[in-house]
This record gives C-alpha cells, sequence and structure tokens, in this order.
C-alpha cells in the first residue's frame, strides 16, 4: 500500500493511497480459501468446489468486500499513522470510470482512492493560574420561600359555589369559542375550563370582561392577541370568544399549613418548604454555574486563537442558523422586526459557531489531558434527566430513540463532558464568590447580550432549549386565549 500526500494546506489534507493489484489478489485468494469449505455447489462435494469455479461465482462480490475492508480499515489507520486527527469523517474519493472499476474488482488493475480531510490543530494548554473569574451568589431570603409556598398553596385553595355576580378572585367554569371574522379557528375551543379572575392566565383583556358574570350568562369577549403572541397565525389579530359562565366559585380561605401540604402529596409543611427552597435555590445556583462559566469560557476564548476546522464551523453554523430561522418562522418575525439584518446576523453567528467549535476543542484537549471521562453510569444519569424533560407521554419513545441510535448518544455524552471538564478548571482556577441581589444574578451579561444579533427573545433559542423543555413542562393546552405560565409550581 503506497500512500501520498496530495495536499497540506492550513488545515486541510488530501493523500491518495495506492493498493496494488497483487495484494489485492492475495487478499481476494485467502478469502476464496476461507470459502471454499463453507460454500455449497450443486455437483460439487463440500470443499472439492475448483478455486477457479468459485472465482466465477464469487469472485467480484468477494473483491467488492475486499475493497470496503481497506476503506474501512486503512482510513483510521493511515490517519492514525501520521499523528493526525480528522475533525470529520473523512471524504473518500474513487474512480467513477465503469471499466475502470470492472478491472480493479477482476483484480486486474491497482485499487487507487484518496482521502481529504481537515486535522483537529495541535492545541497547546496553558497553564490556569491566570484564569480568575467572580462567583455571582444571591442568598434567597425567607420571604421569597413564603411567596412561593403561598402561589403553590393557590392549588390547593378550596372554592365553593355562589349565587350572584363573579368578582376577582372568584373561579369560573366556562365553555368558550373562539372565531377570527366570525370563524371558529383551531385551538379556540375550550370546555369546561376553570378559569380564576384575576390570575392573568388568559391573554390580557379576556378576564376583565368576565367580571360581574353569573351563572348561566353567555358573554361575547372580544379580545386582540398581543404582537408576540406564540402561536404566530393568531399574532396580533382581533378575536371574539362566545363564553358560557357555567359555575362561579367564591375562593376559601388560604390556609398554609401540614392539613395544605397533605392536600398536595407532601407529608407536612416543612416539607413543602424545604422542597419550595430546593427549586428556588437550584433555579438561581443554575444562573450562577451559567455565569461562572461563561467566565470562564470568554476567558478560554481570549488565551486561545487558532484556525478551526471550517467543515466543524459550517455544520455548528447550519445548526445555529436553522434554530434561529425557525424560531423567526414560528414567531412570525422578521430580521428587520429583531433590529438587524439577514447579513449582520449571519456574520455574528459565524463569529459564534467559531467561537464554539474553538472552546470544544480546547475543552476537549483540557479534558483528555485531565483524564476526564463519562462513565456508563453518568451517561444513564444524563439519559434520564433528558427524558424526564420532555411530557409523560413522549417520555417512553424518546427513551427508545435514545437507546436504539449509539449517535444520539455520544451527542450526549458531550455535554455531560464538557459540564465535567469545566468543573475540572473551576478546581484548578481562582474563583471569587460574590454576594450579588436577585436583579444582578438574573441580569443578562453584555457579553451573552453580544452573541445574539437577533436582539429579541426570538432568537434565544439558538443557544438553549426552551424553557418549557429545560424545565419538563407539558405542552400548554390549545386553547387559544390562554397565555404561557411563567412559574411552575413545586411538585
Amino acid at each position: 500500500m503506497q500512500v501520498t500526500e496530495t495536499l497540506n494546506s492550513g488545515l486541510k489534507r488530501e493523500i491518495k493511497i495506492t493498493v496494488p493489484a497483487g495484494d489485492m489478489e492475495a487478499r481476494l485468494a485467502k478469502r476464496l480459501s476461507d470459502a471454499k469449505d463453507k460454500v455449497r455447489i450443486n455437483g460439487f462435494r463440500p470443499g472439492k468446489v475448483p478455486m477457479q469455479h468459485l472465482r466465477k461465482m464469487y469472485g467480484k462480490s468477494f473483491m467488492a468486500e475486499v475493497v470496503n475492508e481497506i476503506l474501512s480499515d486503512s482510513t483510521r489507520t493511515i490517519i492514525s499513522d501520521r499523528g493526525e486527527k480528522a475533525a470529520m469523517q473523512p471524504e473518500v474519493k474513487m474512480t467513477e470510470d465503469e471499466k475502470e472499476a470492472e478491472k480493479i474488482l477482476a483484480g486486474g488493475a491497482d485499487f487507487e482512492f484518496s482521502l481529504a480531510y481537515e486535522v483537529i490543530p495541535a492545541i497547546e494548554i496553558k497553564e490556569f493560574s491566570d484564569i480568575k473569574v467572580s462567583r455571582p451568589v444571591y442568598d434567597v431570603p425567607e420571604t421569597e420561600i413564603d411567596e412561593q409556598v403561598n402561589r403553590v398553596a393557590e392549588s390547593a385553595r378550596t372554592y365553593e359555589p355562589k349565587k350572584g355576580k363573579a368578582e376577582e378572585g372568584d373561579r369560573l367554569t366556562i365553555d368558550y369559542v373562539g372565531k377570527i371574522d366570525g370563524v371558529a379557528f383551531d385551538g379556540g375551543t375550550g370546555g369546561d375550563q376553570p378559569l380564576v379572575l384575576g390570575s392573568k392566565e388568559f391573554i390580557p383583556g379576556f378576564e376583565e370582561q368576565l367580571i360581574g358574570a353569573k351563572e348561566g350568562d353567555e358573554k361575547l369577549v372580544t379580545v386582540t392577541f398581543p404582537e408576540n403572541y406564540q402561536a404566530a397565525h393568531l399574532a396580533g389579530k382581533e378575536a371574539t370568544f362566545d363564553v358560557t359562565v357555567k359555575e362561579v366559585a367564591a375562593p376559601g380561605k388560604l390556609e398554609v399549613n401540614d392539613d395544605t401540604a397533605k392536600n398536595l402529596g407532601l407529608e407536612s409543611l416543612e416539607k413543602l418548604r424545604e422542597i419550595v427552597r430546593s427549586q428556588i435555590e437550584n433555579q438561581f445556583g443554575a444562573m450562577t454555574r451559567q455565569k461562572v462559566k461563561r467566565q470562564l469560557l470568554d476567558q478560554l476564548d481570549e488565551n486561545y486563537k487558532f484556525e478551526a476546522p471550517s467543515k466543524l464551523v459550517e455544520a455548528e453554523f447550519n445548526n445555529i442558523w436553522s434554530q434561529v430561522t425557525r424560531d423567526l418562522e414560528l414567531a412570525g418575525r422578521t430580521f428587520a422586526d429583531e433590529e438587524t439584518t439577514e447579513e449582520e446576523a449571519r456574520a455574528e453567528y459565524q463569529r459564534l459557531a467559531e467561537r464554539r467549535v474553538r472552546l470544544g476543542l480546547v475543552l476537549a484537549e483540557i479534558g483528555e489531558k485531565a483524564g476526564v471521562t463519562v462513565t456508563d453510569e453518568e451517561l444513564q444519569r444524563g439519559l434520564f434527566d433528558t427524558v424526564r424533560r420532555y411530557p409523560a407521554s413522549q417520555q417512553q419513545e424518546v427513551f427508545d430513540f435514545y437507546r436504539n441510535n449509539p449517535s444520539a448518544l455520544v451527542n450526549l455524552r458531550a455535554p455531560l463532558f464538557e459540564e465535567k471538564v469545566v468543573d475540572h478548571l473551576l478546581s484548578q482556577i481562582s474563583v471569587t464568590d460574590k454576594k450579588v441581589s436577585k436583579e444582578e444574578l438574573m441580569a443578562d451579561d453584555e457579553d451573552e447580550a453580544a452573541e445574539k444579533p437577533a436582539k429579541k427573545a426570538s432568537a434565544k433559542k439558538a443557544k438553549v432549549e426552551t424553557a418549557e423543555a429545560a424545565e419538563g413542562e407539558e405542552p400548554k393546552k390549545k386553547a387559544a386565549p390562554k397565555k404561557k405560565a411563567k412559574e411552575a409550581d413545586a411538585e
């Protein structure tokens, strides 16, 4: 086998491989010999089939197997022997001439092919002593715990049917049919829908028009969907809702005690407070982690400037861009609405893709040198965490998808590996805690905002999952007037 380098420019490589016809013939002869005692051909006793006859019947198919074997095995070996790491699967080029291909399969010509690929650049890991990050810490006050416990307790509040007009705080049970230009629209119909007046659960203007309604009343509610409504086909449109009030119920006293906790499936109020505290601390802890990680990555980005493999950058950009354009389409918005242009957005997201690829390579090198690995147990936990983010009705399907697709599991392993490398780095660098307010912790960093050329919320999904997926909420009901919930109850 002869290996000749035909291109070495920057990170790009092309090599030509020639396997002499004699070597191909030797491989074929061995394969035929191995098959001689196994094949069954009418007219011949087992093991007595003449080699020439065997070659005539199976020569081309066996030689095709030899070709595939060479392509599969030699690609990895050749690149490894050159001391290189391919950024992506090499592109294989072979002859497209049918006559030449026939000669190769017949053992009458050398087998020639070429590999085109980009290498991962050599990265020299620097000392971490000059990296310093500030960790924002928000101490959750008891009053915030109390407020959230009260909101959770609302779900266990009792209501008693009442006669007379509905007031703010009362719970209505309603049927409704939404119409635009007099025509009912998909998702605009609901039945036996509970609605607490003043909860702001429905779009602005809907609940206010039901104050004063009585059981049995039929109301015509007119509202305008917000310009940024999640269903783009309804955004900004005026709609009417034929509403039938089936029941008016007054709220009972809000009790926050052990009985309330038991109604929520918990053994005591203290347990409820413990769960609420844990959820709030986890929420703010995740924000702290994100800000610390961003500081770390920003400094790594400054410390490591090198050419990133173009194919990796292209793949990363395509992932980002498809998400951005899909989000804009779903929101019914344009780049002009986001105070930018497509050209400017492309340039910004191209830079973001290059940054991500470079940092990914740096973290991979740091992790490899530090011996960071993701165990099967950690991968299994990561799989279960991912599955729990989906609605219960989809969880088995998602679980089966990952279990049946090894490549998907590999993609799941990557973020787990990255987080472990970040943990390793945080143990090596200077980290200083800084007390901050909730507003300071929740504020977007300037650097983070710079990564969003599409400045409004519609572009955020290019970097993170939607809030519903991240928090494991089920998709909201299709009832058109409902807004997306902003807070999740403790479970």
